[in-house]
């Protein structure tokens, strides 16, 4: 009995752990994005780094926040240097995608898509 109360607590500080370990690496940031040639979004929103390959998710300020109207968050997940694959999670929990983007090699805090781009700074 008493070994599993200690694996429940184990358990229990994990949970606390990881939860709090990704909210500690979430920072502020300055974000830009631009759909089809218009600004959709340029204000403070929440940076998430998503590994260590440069990945992120960006989302609104706060639990409730959207980033931009009906999406709540957009992940920019690199599979290769210079190339990511980006979504963007909708109000309603659907994953759609937006495509590939290249990162900008004039201004690397941007990554560029067929009729998107994304700057973090």
């Amino acid at each position: 009995m008493p070994t599993a109360k200690l694996g429940a607590a184990a358990a229990l500080v994990a949970i606390v752990a990881i939860t709090t370990s990704w909210s500690v690496q979430a920072r502020d940031a300055r974000c830009r994005i631009f759909h089809q040639g218009s600004l959709a979004l340029d204000r403070i929103c929440d940076f998430q780094p998503d590994g260590r390959n440069g990945s992120f998710i960006l989302s609104g300020r706060g639990v409730r926040g959207s980033l931009i109207p009906g999406i709540s968050t957009v992940s920019v997940s690199v599979f290769e240097p210079g190339r990511a694959e980006v979504r963007g999670l909708t109000r309603d929990g659907i994953n759609s995608r937006w495509g590939e983007a290249r990162r900008s090699g004039n201004d690397r805090a941007c990554w560029r898509g067929s009729d998107f781009s994304i700057c973090v700074y």
